[in-house]
């Protein structure tokens, strides 16, 4: 026999009087307005456990406690539920299932007029038989959903993890979008390479809330351990908004091989906040407050990020973060400020402005845009419908360079580049690109705001030397339900006439060719990737280095720039809280000898300085051989901030044909370990 306890209190959002009516079911027709409410609520009780069926994991988990379930009628007469503060998905998928099931009723009224009314409706858990009376309770008397109380109960609400919901970007990091990407391609009709996603979006794929509650601790008691383990450090919920405040850290010690180096530290202290009003507008603040001092290769790309860089008000650039100043005798010291509004008017369409990174790809690494470089300003609008996905990124960027400055300005350039995703079929997508950069004072030029244009009829017409564009294709096939294979072409110039020399310097293109394994060899969570990429010389670069595809000294592309190829094969495991990774990567890359001729390596020296117009080859010039290997291992402590445990270990061998006293062959080995909130994705492998 089924067992439950059941109570329905109104929530009225008037106040009664004698000309307010209930919802009125077809078989209490003709009752009086006093039978009416009897007999609506012992209708819903009827119709609610006909057809309810308690989830298995109610049982399996022994759960105890009570749920609160909001429901309306609304004023034509659809039951619909608003909000249900359960810890299991499968419970509030139940419930609307049920009340899905509900006929179509005569609405409350008011004055005659139809009116929504809100009820409540308690669930105590394990269910058992309750024949109590139901009494109208009014609406001061209304039992309060209070997050903390409910908490306290060890209960663990979906509200714990409000973001879910929301249009805030999941933190884009390569180790943790294995799930999302292996969700979308188990899916029809979807599209994988603009990033980050969105939780709403990525809700309709994945259960993010069974996800993460598998890590969540209901024993813990104590605020710090509440803290630590389950919850944000502040948390606020309200009917029409919400947000979240986290104190987080990136704290990290180490040791290199180089005498130069005592040992390396990263110490970060992060300030988050994320939030959201009703449905459609989300927004997100992340301050870094920054000193490190790195491996040796590392620390001397910051003083040296390229040859002929010479830093500007700065002790130099830490790589994918920003300027630098120095701190005490060897380190550096790096504040790091990001953030944006997110706003989703409906499905088919969502607009962010903001300052952070984007990345558009399905690879490791990225020829169309990467998030390698500084955090940028930016704007982006992303539409879809049917078969396709479009999406519009314009960037504010900055030359940092000394001969770009501009008074005590850095040169600013400007950046616009549409990515057209279209599913072909359930199995191939292609994607078309096209970026144009810009510069001048005056800002960017209005013709680039332009969605729908072509950016390169708009750079053309500007002038030869007002702007600089590139174009790109990307197909990906979905070889079966575990692997997918991945592409990328982007040509930034080439010589009709000498389409079959590819010795020509005009001949300037990459391509990226890789695969996926997801659950590889039938080994749960066990993900594989390769990948090749390719790079000609002076790709990316332009007669002006300000019109160059790059931003904070630093390529918006691949990390390496252009004249090089290169192999990466990584291996990614996950098991309960435990996470690691193993990558390895071999390259050739030429480099320049000096600042007078340019091999095409360095995409911010001008192409005017070249070698020669033919005889050009790969990874010409001083040519380095590159090998890198990484292990990580990580432990995540709390699912709702991302705070983890981590260690890790990275091999590198540069082996240049040529040494100088600043362009040495050189070995590193270097141990870390440390405290993180994996927030983003940080590029140490060049």
């Amino acid at each position: 026999m089924r067992k439950f306890l059941f109570l329905v209190f109104l929530l009225p959002s008037i106040c009664f009087s004698q000309s307010e009516k209930f919802p009125v079911f077809d078989t209490c027709q003709g009752e009086t307005i006093t039978s009416v409410k009897d007999c609506f609520y012992k209708q819903t009780k009827e119709l609610f456990f006909k057809e309810f069926k308690e989830p298995s994991i109610i049982e399996k988990e022994g759960f105890k406690g009570l749920v609160n379930a909001i429901f309306l009628v609304s004023n034509s007469g659809d039951f619909r539920l608003l909000y249900l503060n359960s810890p299991y998905e499968e419970l509030k998928k139940e419930v609307e299932r049920v009340f899905a099931k509900f006929p179509k009723i005569q609405p409350a009224t008011y004055n005659n007029h139809a009116i929504e009314m809100q009820f409540i409706l308690p669930l105590e858990f394990p269910l058992s038989d309750g024949s109590e009376k139901i009494e109208v309770v009014e609406k001061k008397e209304m039992p309060k959903l209070d997050i903390k109380e409910v908490v306290a109960k060890n209960v663990t609400p979906d509200s714990i993890f409000l973001e879910h919901q929301s249009q805030l970007n999941i933190p884009f990091t390569h180790q943790n979008y294995v799930d999302y990407e292996f969700a979308l391609h188990k899916a029809k009709g979807t599209h994988t390479a603009s990033k980050p996603y969105i939780y709403s979006e990525m809700s309709e794929y994945l259960d993010l809330t069974a996800q993460k509650k598998q890590f969540y601790k209901p024993g813990v008691k104590s605020w710090f351990g509440k803290k630590l383990w389950n919850e944000h450090l502040l948390q606020v919920k309200e009917d029409d908004y919400w947000f979240t405040l986290d104190f987080l850290f990136d704290v990290q010690f180490g040791k290199d091989n180089s005498d130069e180096v005592s040992y390396t530290y990263n110490n970060s202290r992060i300030f988050r906040i994320n939030g959201g009003f009703g449905e459609k507008f989300s927004f997100s603040a992340t301050i870094y407050e920054s000193q490190g001092r790195f491996a040796n290769y590392v620390n001397q790309f910051i003083t040296n990020p390229s040859p002929n860089f010479k830093p500007a008000f700065s002790a130099g650039l830490v790589p994918g973060r920003g300027k630098a100043k120095a701190f005490k005798e060897d380190a550096f010291d790096y504040p790091v400020a990001e953030g944006y509004l997110s706003y989703t008017p409906s499905k088919y369409m969502q607009f962010q402005f903001g300052h952070g990174k984007n990345f558009i790809g399905d690879g490791y690494r990225s020829f169309i845009l990467s998030d390698v470089a500084t955090p940028s300003l930016y704007l982006k609008a992303k539409f879809s419908f049917w078969k396709f996905q479009y999406t519009n990124v314009w960037l504010w960027a900055n030359d940092v360079r000394q001969a770009a400055v501009i008074g005590n300005e850095h040169a600013r350039k400007y950046v616009a580049a549409h990515y057209l995703s279209i599913n072909v079929s359930d199995r191939l997508n292609l994607g078309l690109f096209e970026t144009a950069m810009s510069a001048g004072e005056n800002g960017i030029d209005a013709g680039f705001l332009n969605p729908l244009i072509f950016y390169r009829s708009v750079e053309f017409n500007r002038g030869e030397d007002a702007g600089n564009a590139i174009l790109g294709l990307t197909a990906k096939y979905k070889l079966s339900e575990k692997t997918s294979l991945y592409t990328q072409l982007i040509i930034d110039e080439f010589s009709v006439g000498n389409l079959g020399d590819l010795s020509d310097w005009r001949n300037k293109f990459a391509y990226q060719i890789g695969a996926k394994y997801f659950d590889a060899f039938r080994v749960e969570n066990l993900f594989l990737q390769g990948e090749f990429n390719y790079a000609r010389p002076y790709t990316f670069a332009h007669r002006n280095p300000v019109l160059n595809y790059g931003h904070y000294s630093q390529p918006l592309a691949h990390l390496w720039g252009a004249n090089f190829w290169e192999l990466v094969g990584i291996v990614r495991y996950k098991k309960d809280r435990w996470s690691g990774s193993a990558k390895l990567i071999l390259g050739k890359k030429g480099f320049d000898f000096d600042q007078t001729v340019s091999y095409g390596g360095d995409i911010y020296q001008s192409y005017d300085i070249r070698v020669g117009d033919t005889g050009n080859e790969l990874a010409q010039g001083n040519a380095a051989t590159i090998l890198i290997g990484e292990v990580q291992a990580n432990y995540l402590l709390n699912p709702s901030n991302g705070l983890s445990l981590f260690a890790g270990f990275t091999f590198r061998n540069f082996s240049p044909e040529t040494t100088s006293t600043t362009f040495q062959k050189e070995t590193t080995t270097w141990f870390t370990v440390g405290l993180r909130a994996d927030l983003f994705n940080w590029y140490l492998d060049f």
